[in-house]
């Protein structure tokens, strides 16, 4: 492995991660009802189902996930359901008087939400093996199948957690949390719509 091939897994890497799409969505709602707390947990939770995925592809059992039509579909399916899920808990936000009921943000939360929206979307195994195809071959070995995969996930949980961190800004943060039920009930319907582009079209979306 040349520094040069690392350099291109890296820059692939932070393309895709930086790529709107449902991951972001769920990170800056952690980060805007939770705070900078549950934010950045909820990036390093999404960094780790990435991580799932890119170890699993060097280790070939993603293949066996892509090739299984059964199984594909039904991660795809549970990841657009957990989505209209989220989507749904958005648009039911309500002014904090009225959240009694409501779920509060717990770092338990931020976490399960980070890592399910990477680990129910099995397009990112697809995304890993069509990287990985293209730098590792038989010559590779497991240390440096390893380093491929670890830069994945510290690539995804970096980029997350930088984003975070911004809009955790506490001037930001205050003006964002004075309409958090408008923001919630805005990236409820990104999500919901997002699950029904998955479901209707069968296309891709970014990690």
């Amino acid at each position: 492995m040349t520094f040069a091939i690392w350099l291109t897994v890296v820059s692939i890497c932070l393309l895709g991660a930086m790529s709107p799409g449902p991951s972001l969505a769920v990170i800056l709602r952690q980060t805007l009802s939770g705070g900078r707390r549950n934010g950045l947990v909820a990036a390093c939770t999404h960094g780790l189902g990435i991580g799932v995925y890119a170890f699993a592809c060097i280790s070939g059992i993603a293949v066996v996930i892509t090739t299984s039509g059964y199984l594909f579909a039904v991660l795809q399916w549970m990841g657009s359901f957990y989505l209209i899920w989220m989507g749904v808990k958005g648009l039911l936000s309500r002014p904090p008087a009225d959240t009694a009921a409501m779920e509060p943000p717990t770092r338990q939360s931020a976490a399960r939400d980070g890592f399910a929206v990477a680990f129910l979307n099995p397009k990112i195994a697809v995304f890993f093996i069509a990287v990985f195809s293209q730098v590792i071959g038989s010559e590779t070995n497991w240390f440096e199948k390893l380093i491929f995969a670890a830069t994945a996930m510290f690539i995804d949980m970096g980029w997350y957690a930088i984003v975070a961190w911004l809009f955790s800004n506490e001037k930001w943060l205050q003006r964002l949390q004075q309409n958090r039920v408008w923001m919630d009930r805005i990236f409820g319907v990104i999500l919901i719509a997002l699950a029904l582009r998955l479901l209707l079209l069968g296309t891709d979306y970014s990690s």
